[in-house]
């Protein structure tokens, strides 16, 4: 499952931050920005797909 998020990031004294526009409840760290990166992404699988098994089946559904 893919979907395309707007990141929104900053330095801190240490740490890049960021988070993502459309899901502000999804906020993590790293040392680079491309660790920042890749941690949001982490993020927003664990987040969105915690409790889904590994063999999840997809439909389009119009709302």
């Amino acid at each position: 499952m893919t979907q395309a998020l707007t990141m929104i990031y900053w330095k801190s004294e240490r740490f890049w931050l960021g988070k993502f526009v459309e899901r502000p409840d999804i906020m993590t760290q790293g040392e680079t920005l491309e660790e920042l990166e890749e941690n949001l992404r982490d993020a927003w699988r664990e987040m969105v797909m915690e409790d889904v098994p590994e063999n999840f089946q997809t439909k389009s559904v119009t709302v």
